[in-house]
């Protein structure tokens, strides 16, 4: 079986609904870029039109200013964002970052991806996005505590157990969000306090999270390309591997892959690249990386710089740094076969079309770092039920799920003829169009 609709009934059926929705060009900003792949894979799939013009546009925008005391006895005014896209499978779920470079169609696009992802793994979480613009690296530990404390003060009422679940993103550590835990049960009452935990996932054990869950992507990426080895004719323990970003996901992916025999032959972070073909061990790059902020120089590494890095031979390529990583220019470079997206949506319109016309075989995130995403359910799940989970219990529900995804990513490529970025965004909509035949639209 092929394409519900063809290629031009479908392009006309997504500028149409596009049109609607007040959605611009696909070449414009992050969520018009997301939102037109999501409404081609929709048409395809044959979603209704009204499911479409829901998916197309969040449910809620927020944005929060807030004072925050300096260290140095002036105070400075922080925004903050929330993006609630969807809650149809369940309560909002999404990252919280702190990062200078956000804005509202970041969150946007992002909070979309949330929804996609969590349909496609069958997770009974919604979409939604945002954080604080600011630069924790030049804040002062007293300084950064303030800001998510007064954050957590602002946006009270949008957060909630069973209403949107923040998690961590760019710029967010598992202390940051203890300390919205912490600020969200202050403000509690006592009779409810306890029940507050599930607020946050992405905390330390210590407190409500739970083992795993700071490697949830890093094991996904490897249970993934398990998953899809005989598609992608790869074998993971004899494999090659390249890492665009070595933050706290690239590190992690690359222990992950290493675990698994992968050699790490090529990685690139805000100070350079570095290769070898015999590869480079993950542990001395961490070295070098605690010591210097940057791979560049590690002992046994040959420096290179994007363009070169990108056309290092390698079986597979993760993508592991910010969003329009890959433009038209390194797409053409990249020599690896296969593109595995580990950051959310690492490419530009023009990027993604040049890999695709080469045949690369791309990995879209909303199944590359699932992970993360399960490993938060789970959390989430654990503190509902007031603990008991374990290690072992953890990672085979991340592998169970992260395998369903990839099954149901290939059976839609089967039937869709398609690349693997349409194919997970089709059986995406094609679950959120069955739960809303199924509940309607209310009134």
């Amino acid at each position: 079986m092929k394409r519900a609709v063809d290629a031009e009934t479908a392009l006309r059926s997504t500028s149409h609904t596009a049109e609607l929705a007040g959605i611009g060009s696909e070449s414009g900003g992050l969520h018009a870029r997301i939102c037109h792949r999501m409404l081609d894979a929709a048409t395809l799939a044959g979603v209704p039109e009204s499911v479409q013009l829901i998916m197309a546009q969040p449910r809620n925008e927020v944005s929060f200013h807030f004072p925050v005391h300096m260290d140095d006895g002036s105070w400075e005014l922080f925004k903050g964002l929330r993006v609630q896209h969807n809650d149809a499978l369940g309560p909002f779920k999404g990252g919280l970052r702190f990062s200078p470079r956000l804005d509202l169609d970041t969150a946007k696009g992002l909070a979309l991806l949330v929804t996609l992802k969590c349909a496609l793994l069958n997770v009974p979480f919604g979409g939604a996005f945002g954080g604080v613009v600011c630069d924790p690296r030049i804040l002062s530990r007293a300084e950064l505590q303030r800001v998510v404390r007064r954050f957590a003060v602002a946006a009270r009422g949008h957060f909630g157990p069973v209403h949107d679940i923040p998690g961590p993103d760019q710029g967010a550590t598992p202390e940051m969000l203890a300390w919205f835990l912490d600020t969200a049960i202050q403000m509690s009452p006592s009779g409810v306090q306890q029940e507050m935990r599930p607020i946050v996932t992405g905390k330390p054990v210590e407190i409500g999270g739970v083992p795993g869950r700071a490697t949830a992507v890093g094991l996904g990426v490897v249970h993934l390309l398990e998953a899809l080895g005989s598609d992608l004719q790869l074998n993971l323990g004899r494999s090659r591997v390249t890492i665009a970003g070595f933050g706290r996901i690239g590190r992690q992916i690359a222990s992950a892959l290493e675990l698994r025999g992968a050699k790490i032959v090529g990685v690139l972070d805000r100070g350079g690249g570095v290769s070898n073909a015999e590869g480079i061990p993950v542990e001395v790059m961490e070295r070098q990386l605690a010591a210097t902020g940057s791979v560049h120089g590690v002992l046994g590494g040959h420096e290179v710089d994007a363009t070169r890095f990108f056309g290092l031979d390698s079986d597979v390529v993760v993508l592991a740094s910010g969003e329009g990583t890959v433009n038209e220019h390194l797409a053409q470079q990249i020599r690896a076969p296969i593109v595995l997206e580990a950051a959310n949506a690492p490419w530009t319109a023009e990027g993604d079309e040049v890999l695709i016309q080469r045949g690369i075989e791309v990995l879209p995130s909303i199944i590359g770092n699932a992970g993360g995403v399960v490993g938060s359910w789970l959390e989430w799940r654990n503190d509902r039920l007031h603990g008991g989970m374990g290690a072992d219990w953890f990672d085979a529900e991340v592998s169970s799920r992260v395998a369903d995804g990839a099954r149901r990513m290939r059976a839609a490529r089967e039937r869709f003829d398609t690349d693997w970025r349409t194919a997970a965004y089709a059986a995406a909509m094609e679950h959120i169009g069955r739960v809303y035949e199924l509940r309607g639209v209310f009134p």
